[in-house]
């Protein structure tokens, strides 16, 4: 992927984070910043636990395991970027809305 296809899926990332946080109770919204930082964080802590423990558990694999692990991306995200806000029930949630929302506008990465 070149560098401006990395730009636009972090802008896109950003963009439906801050869509998640105006649909998802339990999610606080976020800035257009604080979303792309978001972005970045979640992406790095996917990498880390995929480089670590295989793509079988990634955040971005199938299944029950995939979905539980991008639920706790998405909660320990809010350690790292400052004013987001998430509870257990809105990162479940918010894993949710995303994978659904990764259906339908899947990135490279998303197999």
């Amino acid at each position: 992927m070149d560098f401006l296809g990395t730009v636009i899926r972090f802008v896109v990332s950003a963009l439906v984070l801050m869509f998640v946080g105006f649909l998802v109770p339990g999610f606080a919204p976020l800035g257009f910043l604080n979303a792309l930082l978001a972005a970045i964080v979640i992406a790095a802590l996917g990498w880390v636990i995929e480089a670590t423990l295989g793509r079988r558990v990634s955040p971005f694999g199938r299944g029950l395991v995939g979905f539980i692990i991008s639920a706790l991306v998405i909660w320990a995200t809010q350690f790292f970027v400052p004013g987001m806000q998430v509870t257990v029930l809105g990162a479940l949630l918010a894993a949710l809305v995303i994978g659904i929302v990764d259906m339908f506008v899947p990135t490279p990465i998303s197999r």
